[in-house]
């Protein structure tokens, strides 16, 4: 069973950065494609980047484009984003997300596997 775990979640002043950790466990995951969504009280989930374990090709949404990093450690099976430059509108849970694909998917819809969440407050 495909188990994900976040971390690195926090309150930070605008312009700030955090790093959040996907701790994934439970299959090899060579083959699949690892996401990163955010919701925002009262907002639908969104996309927010996805990288292809095996290929590390890597999908942003625009509004994080030049500022978030998606990363992964192969020998830790963990995912990183990088958060830098943040503004309050970041401001959400963060959840981590895989499934087997051998592209990147942008949508809620293509991942069947989720981890709890993790807060990100940012302060204006």
């Amino acid at each position: 069973q495909v188990q994900l775990v976040e971390s690195g979640g926090g309150l930070v002043q605008t312009g700030g950065s955090l790093r959040l950790s996907c701790a994934a466990s439970g299959r090899t995951f060579s083959n699949y494609v690892m996401g990163w969504f955010r919701q925002a009280p009262g907002k639908e989930r969104e996309f927010v980047a996805a990288i292809n374990w095996n290929s590390g090709i890597t999908n942003y949404a625009d509004s994080v484009k030049g500022r978030f990093t998606i990363s992964r450690d192969n020998a830790e099976n963990t995912v990183y984003l990088q958060m830098n430059s943040l503004k309050p509108e970041d401001t959400a849970v963060y959840y981590c997300a895989a499934d087997r694909y051998f592209g990147v998917l942008t949508h809620t819809k293509g991942y069947n596997y989720w981890g709890q969440g993790t807060q990100v407050t940012v302060a204006s």
